[in-house]
């Protein structure tokens, strides 16, 4: 008969950093979503991981995203460009 054991069913270290993303984002299943938790408030690398990178993504969801028109139409003139086969677009200059 086989003791179901604690330690064992905890997530390491790099199956946590794997799935980090997922779980800071809010679409990691419930049961991998609780190992990842749990993991987090026992070891204070991968916590302190976790706290960096849920700064990083709530600065970056603060940043202002209005997006200057002009670069967009120079993006569209550049994909047109390259649509065209226009070797100055690519950057191949009779080479």
């Amino acid at each position: 008969m086989r003791v179901w054991n604690a330690a064992a069913s905890r997530m390491c270290c790099i199956a946590t950093m794997r799935v980090l993303q997922t779980y800071l984002d809010g679409t990691l299943d419930e049961v991998a979503a609780r190992r990842v938790a749990e993991h987090l408030e026992d070891c204070r690398r991968c916590g302190l991981e976790a706290e960096v990178y849920q700064e990083i993504k709530t600065a970056l969801g603060e940043q202002d995203r209005t997006v200057d028109p002009r670069a967009i139409e120079r993006l569209r003139h550049f994909g047109e460009q390259l649509a065209r086969g226009d070797a100055s677009a690519r950057g191949d200059h009779g080479a």
